[in-house]
This record gives C-alpha cells, structure tokens and sequence, in this order.
C-alpha cells in the first residue's frame, strides 16, 4: 500500500512539474479619440464635440507544456472595466475564453463586412448589431483548433452564459450578473470557413425565457429567443466586398398588434421579428488611406396573432447608406463617415437623418 502511494505521489509531483509556469508579461496600451458629430432630420438634429479615452491592461504567461493564458481588461472614461476576457489556449484543444461585453462569439459574425472606419450600428442603433448581444454576460467561449479541409481553413466556436441579460455595463472585478427573472441561459455557435481569397461565417445564439408563456398584463405571447447571421467576404488585392443577413427573434409576439407604420419600433420589446442584409465594398487606396461603401436594409415584420383575427401590414425597412474614409500616420488617425438613414427605427412618417462623424484618434 505504501508503495502505491509513493508512485501516485510521484506521478502527482511529476504533473504539477510538468504544469509549472514561465513568468508572465504584462502590458498597457491605450487610445484617445476626439469626435465631433453632427446630423439633421427625425429627432437626430445635433452638433457635439466628444472625448473617448480607453486604457487596456494585457497580460499572460506560458505553462510547461505549451499552454497560454492570457488577460486583457479595458478601461472606460469613468475609470471602470468595460470590458474583460481572459482566455486559455491549449497546444491541441483549442482555447477557452471567460468574460464579459466582447467575451462572446457574436461579435466574430454581426455586421461582418468590411468597413474602412466602423460599422454603421456604431453611428445608427441596429438590430443587426444585436444579434447573439445577450451571450455577453460572464459567458463562456470554445474555439476549435484551425483545421485544414480540402485547402481550407476551419474554426468553430460555442459559447454558453448561465444568465444571458446582457447588462448595460460589466459587471465590477470578481462580480456576477445582476438575477434576471426574465431569462435563462443562453447558447451559441459559429463555424468560419477560409478558402484563399473568400471567407463564409455562419452563426446561431438562443437564450431561454423563464416568463410564462402568455403575459396577461401585455396579452405577449413569449418564448425562447433565436438570433441568426451569416456572412461572406472576398478580397481581391486592395479591394474587399462582403454580404451579410441576419434574422433576429426576441420570443415576443402580440396578442393584437399595436404596431404601426409610424411608430418607432424599440428592438426586443416589439412583437415582431427583423430581418435584414448588408452590403459593402472596401478600398485600400495604400498602407494609410482605405475608403468604403456600406448600405444596410432592415425590415420589422409585425407578426399578428392570426388566431385573435386582427390582422395588419405594418412590416417597414430600414435602409442605412454610409461612406467612409480613413487615413492614418503612425500612432494617428483620421476618420470620418456619413450615413443616410430612412425611415430611421421603422418609422415610415419620420423625417429622413443625415450622420457625420469626423474623429481625430491616437494610440499608444
């Protein structure tokens, strides 16, 4: 018996020996941007001048046998986390990814085509943007090994929150998310496949809802939430084009549709569903200047209760047409973009909006 014990009690020091660990790094970088911002038409009118400072933390080390972990937590200008991943990436495994705000897959897929400056929900609220946002709280995230399929590459992703709220702000250093009694868990999955030139993404996310199914207060009927995108992309030399559609479904549809053609529609509380495409096509002028064209059509789909006998046709689309231009200098930059919105949150009677955003950036 004792000798059984000596030999587990050398396997056990020889995997701990083997599990040992390098001395990490650590490192901070950081941006400011100074934006000014001005636009007219449906409730946009305004002219402002803003100031964005972020500071990253970064660090991580290497374990004996390959394995790497890393840290990455982002400051925002109230000096809080807004966001922070850490992330375990093993030799044969792939890697493991806990955190919040970025910590989820949805990002990798939402709004996938190229831009020269930002993507157009980033001046105008989308729901395209929204697609899979609710996995951002503490989840966790699986990525696969790259494999090598036929001359191409394969990654797949699945991510899993046990409360899948998506808070308006990350949760503080070693806290958790604030109890919803509305939601559950939330579920995620997404496969890129890269062959030369061409680049497809595919992506689903479902949260559970834990409300009854029907509200008698609202007269909703609710159910589980499905977000869906896909996109695909191609680069030929300085140029990109790339298309992308999303379906969002919040689990909410009405008993009788109060929804019209011109009332603004608030994403995830209306009873309907959006769908919608993006197009857009990017051009690298050279290693410092890239301009690109994005259009964007969302359309909200009221979903009637066809069983109360009350029907209406109040589906409206949404169409976004953005330029955008960037032009960099070592650790400067300048970028700007305008954005022309109609029938802005599928309101059809409200006054068409014009976006111009002009921003001086540096990095360090």
């Amino acid at each position: 018996m004792n000798n059984i014990k000596k030999i587990g009690l050398t396997a056990l020091a020889g995997s701990l020996v083997t599990l040992g660990s390098h001395a990490g790094e650590m490192s901070v970088s950081g941006g400011i941007n100074t934006v000014l911002k001005f636009g007219k038409g449906g409730g946009n009118t305004t002219r402002t001048i803003g100031s964005d400072r972020d500071v990253s933390f970064s660090g991580g080390g290497e374990l004996d046998n390959g394995t790497t972990f890393s840290m990455t937590a982002t400051t925002n200008d109230n000096h809080a986390i807004s966001s922070s991943t850490t992330t375990i990436t093993t030799p044969s495994f792939g890697s493991f990814s806990i955190g919040t705000d970025n910590g989820s897959a949805s990002y990798m897929y939402d709004e996938e085509v190229p831009t020269a400056y930002e993507q157009v929900s980033d001046g105008k609220d989308t729901a395209s943007n929204k697609v899979g946002d609710f996995m951002d709280n503490n989840s966790i995230m699986y990525t696969s090994p790259t494999l090598e399929l036929l001359g191409a590459s394969v990654t797949a992703h699945l991510g899993y929150s046990p409360q899948a709220s998506d808070p308006a702000s990350a949760p503080g250093d070693g806290a958790q998310v604030t109890y919803s009694e509305s939601v559950g868990a939330g579920h995620e999955a997404g496969l890129t496949i890269s062959y030369e030139g061409l680049k497809v993404g595919v992506y689903g996310a479902e949260r559970d809802r834990t409300v009854p199914k029907v509200a008698a207060a609202t007269g909703n009927y609710e159910s589980d939430e499905f977000n869906g995108a896909w996109y695909a992309k191609y680069s030929m030399g300085p140029v990109t084009i790339g298309y992308s559609e999303f379906y969002l479904d919040a689990g909410v549809t009405s008993a009788i549709s109060t929804s019209s053609t011109t009332t603004a529609k608030t994403r995830r509380s209306a009873g309907g569903l959006y769908t919608g495409d993006q197009m857009s096509i990017a051009f690298n002028v050279n290693d410092n200047m890239s301009i690109s064209y994005t259009t964007s059509d969302e359309t909200y789909d009221t979903q009637d209760d066809h069983k109360s006998g009350v029907t209406t046709d109040d589906d409206v689309t949404e169409t976004i047409d953005a330029i955008q231009i960037a032009y960099s200098m070592g650790g400067m930059s300048i970028k700007a973009y305008n954005m022309e919105v109609t029938n802005a949150n599928q309101d059809d009677d409200v006054a068409d909006q014009s976006i111009t955003e002009i921003a001086l950036g540096f990095a360090f």
